[in-house]
């Protein structure tokens, strides 16, 4: 208001037929002066305080008022306009950082994928590893339960032939008491001869009880080189167990804190997605607005309003308030006009009586 009282096109101009003189006071030697003379006060007040101290204005001073009114208005929407513009400008900007932003959640998530799927293929690399290794622990068992169970049956067996051999001790005793006593010549005997027949199933028992002796130190041998690497693969059994358990805790610790960021995107994103439908929304109502303002401010020069952009829409309406505003001017001068024509046609009248 202040720029529009100081603007010279808005000060208020009184026109008068009868004599103008311009005073400072008013009442002060005004008895030598003629009834034509009109006497006009300088006034040093701007048109917004005239109008707002003197009820009874003439048309020119509302005129100006709403030249004023009308300026405002202009301002007014070329602010909002460019406000509108800077919204847009800002909304374009964070529709690309939120781009951006989601192709990198989009990328990071991918990643993760790809971290999880080479944790399983390594976990089930591990647990195919593991299971081989308790199968072939599990066979390794079974064949040493297995040679104990021989290693039992033999020490029985041996046990039994022990026995067998003290029993025949004293055979073998009487034998060779009964070789001493007999002669030298006993060897030429024929090969039917009962002794020529003892002495050949004492050698081969004697052979036997070489060779069960020797299998079953083989066998002792065997199974003490057994339960040695028996122990050697429980070791490195254990050892392994331990390894994998330790790994498997460190990545499912890494996969809960994974989890816990993954959350934490994920609820950023849906307070964005959020954020930017709120946006949306009232981007949407805006333009619903204008689209509405554009069908009832329609001109037909600015084309076709289905293909018609957003600024065209804004300049459309901007255009139709103007001509309503010229419009209003132009019927208020009119109406002037009119008046002023009837002040002069009864101001004749009023000078002869």
């Amino acid at each position: 208001m202040m720029a529009s009282d100081s603007d010279p096109k808005y000060i208020l101009q009184v026109e008068n037929r009868r004599k103008n003189v311009f005073v400072t006071q008013l009442g002060e030697h005004r008895e030598e002066e003629d009834e034509d003379v009109h006497c006009i006060p300088i006034i040093h007040e701007a048109p917004s305080k005239i109008l707002r101290h003197h009820g009874k204005t003439l048309q020119k001073t509302l005129l100006l008022q709403k030249e004023v009114e009308h300026d405002q208005v202009t301002a007014e929407l070329i602010a909002k306009r460019q406000e509108f513009k800077k919204q847009m400008e800002m909304l374009a900007e964070r529709r690309a950082e939120f781009a951006l932003k989601e192709e990198a959640s989009r990328a990071q998530a991918l990643k993760f994928d790809r971290y999880l799927k080479e944790c399983e293929q390594k976990k089930e690399r591990a647990m195919k590893k593991y299971q081989n290794e308790r199968k072939l622990n599990q066979t390794k068992k079974n064949e040493i339960h297995k040679l104990k169970e021989e290693l039992k049956e033999l020490r029985v067996r041996q046990q039994k032939l022990q026995k067998k051999v003290a029993k025949c001790k004293v055979y073998e005793d009487f034998l060779l008491k009964l070789i001493e006593a007999l002669p030298a010549n006993y060897l030429e005997c024929g090969e039917d001869s009962l002794i020529t027949a003892l002495i050949k199933r004492h050698e081969t028992l004697v052979t036997a009880n070489q060779n069960l002796t020797k299998n079953l130190s083989s066998l002792l041998h065997n199974l003490e080189k057994t339960q040695h690497e028996i122990g050697t693969l429980q070791e490195e059994h254990d050892t392994a167990k331990v390894m994998l358990i330790s790994k498997l805790s460190e990545l499912q610790t890494k996969c809960s804190a994974l989890q816990g960021e993954n959350t934490q995107l994920e609820q950023y994103i849906s307070r964005k997605k959020g954020h930017f439908r709120n946006q949306k929304e009232e981007l949407g109502r805006m333009l619903l607005a204008i689209s509405s303002l554009a069908e009832q401010c329609y001109v037909w020069h600015y084309g076709p309003l289905k293909e018609m952009p957003l600024l065209s829409k804004l300049d459309m309406i901007q255009e139709f308030i103007l001509r309503k505003q010229a419009i209003r001017q132009q019927t208020m001068q009119s109406d002037e006009l009119e008046t002023s024509s009837c002040s002069l046609k009864e101001r004749p009248h009023k000078s002869k009586k």
